[in-house]
């Protein structure tokens, strides 16, 4: 006799919440059909469905995110680096308080060791027909920024190995939900065969039917909302046996119906999120502007801000991370939220003086100055101008527009090629393949859990009390 077993999963969302409505009424309708038919019905996210660039996300410090998962009944979900390390240890201690469902991740624990009270390392759900699903979850290896925020992360490979090992004889088929990115899921499947099926994020790879390595299935549905993942798992009930498995994306394009009740809920909600960032935080003698492509007021206050902020001997910010222009008159939460959105910290980088220059000059080309990033923290529109505080960069504009540099001086005097220098910067120029010197620079000192808004707030409260 066969059984059939519906596994719906969400990964990657990112506060994308004008996807929601069509999501809710999607799955609670496939809910419904299902049970109809007498068939198993899963539902689980993967991580990353907190963002707090989405206004409610931070009002609420995310607890808005676990409500909507709430109201659709998850029956567990894992954690992404957004949830992870954007918020400070007490937010995620807290996050999960009013959670209906289990949090999976076996990797995360505090600086003592111990794994913290919301979390579980696996979970073994009892289907109607008596067949066990052991599910695991786990997330991504960003030792460095969990250690600064209070926690420990250990490798996940090694976890799954202790987990698997504790679940090996209880469950009749393994599903890991997987935070890791698709490269790290594809070597867990060859080295751990006995996972039937990895259910992917982090990387917002788009698996249309799924992927096969070696055993296991690897599924994936891309990011913020656009794709729903479903794979149905037919199961020799006499047997306890996997029999076939496939997997399937729902676009969310080709969805027309939205649930009501979560568009009130969500309409409701974010008006009492836009009255909590109104609170004022600093008053402007004079307006603040900011031009993406050349010096300005805004991004060199920034720039200061971050100097001073990490005691650095100069700092470089690009000016694409201020979205707006600041007027004269009083500021507000929202108004520093809404220009400045990104989950990103500042941080300090031990760099050689003829790296530094290589930085300088790959940071001043109009390639780089134009670059439309996406991802690493960035939530804006275009890198734009990179500018300098305790650097000053002499150059001359040629013919064709573009800049030579002729000389760069640091606190008044020549960049000394031999000379190890503090540069206050942003950690996602740390993280990526943007600037090679800086991503491989061995010292790096972050600060967390303050992002670059809180640096930006600090610096204007400042500005207004002078």
């Amino acid at each position: 006799m066969l059984h059939k077993i519906h596994v719906y999963h969400t990964n990657d969302l990112h506060s994308h919440f004008e996807n929601w409505p069509k999501i809710a009424h999607y799955l609670k309708e496939r809910q419904i059909i299902h049970e109809q038919n007498g068939e198993e019905f899963l539902l689980f996210d993967i991580g990353d469905h907190v963002d707090r660039s989405q206004p409610l996300s931070e009002a609420t410090a995310g607890k808005a995110n676990v409500s909507l998962l709430n109201q659709l009944n998850y029956h567990a979900v894992t954690i992404g680096n957004n949830e992870g390390i954007t918020l400070s240890y007490k937010a995620l201690n807290e996050l999960y308080e009013n959670a209906h469902f289990p949090i999976i991740v076996s990797n995360l624990y505090d600086a003592n060791g111990m794994r913290p009270k919301w979390a579980k390392p696996y979970l073994i759900i009892n289907c109607s027909n008596g067949f066990k699903i052991g599910l695991l979850g786990v997330t991504v290896y960003y030792e460095k920024f969990y250690e600064m925020l209070g926690w420990k992360i250990v490798s996940p490979f090694e976890s799954i190995k202790e987990v698997l090992q504790a679940i090996r004889n209880e469950a009749d088929i393994i599903i890991l939900l997987s935070h890791l990115g698709i490269t790290d899921d594809e070597w867990v499947a060859e080295q751990f065969p006995e996972i039937h099926l990895i259910l992917g994020g982090h990387t917002h790879h788009v698996l249309p039917t799924g992927k096969y390595v070696r055993n296991s299935l690897l599924a994936g549905a891309g990011k913020y909302g656009q794709w729903i993942g479903h794979v149905e798992l037919s199961i020799d009930v006499s047997e306890r046996k996997l029999i076939h498995i496939k997997a399937e994306l729902m676009d969310i394009k080709q969805l027309t119906k939205e649930d009501e009740q979560t568009q009130r809920w969500l309409e409701r909600n974010v008006d009492k999120a836009k009255k909590h960032l109104e609170k004022k935080v600093a008053e402007l003698k004079e307006p603040l502007e900011v031009h993406w492509f050349s010096d300005s007021p805004f991004a060199k206050l920034l720039a200061s801000a971050i100097q001073e902020w990490c005691d650095g001997e100069l700092a470089m910010v690009n000016a694409g991370v201020l979205l707006e222009s600041l007027p004269k008159g009083p500021v507000t939460k929202g108004d520093i939220h809404r220009i400045c959105p990104h989950p990103i910290n500042p941080c300090k980088v031990m760099l050689k003086g003829d790296q530094l220059k290589e930085v300088i000059l790959q940071a001043r080309t109009k390639k780089m100055e134009q670059l439309q990033l996406k991802g690493l923290g960035f939530r804006g529109k275009v890198m734009g101008r990179m500018i300098f505080s305790g650097a000053e960069v002499i150059a001359k504009t040629l013919n064709d527009g573009a800049e030579h540099v002729q000389q760069i001086n640091i606190n008044g005097k020549p960049l000394d090629p031999n000379r190890m220098y503090a540069v206050a910067t942003l950690d996602m120029f740390t993280l990526g393949p943007l600037y090679p010197e800086l991503s491989h620079a061995k010292e790096k000192q972050y600060y967390m859990p303050e992002m670059l808004r809180d640096v930006l707030e600090w610096k204007l409260q400042k500005l207004s009390k002078a």
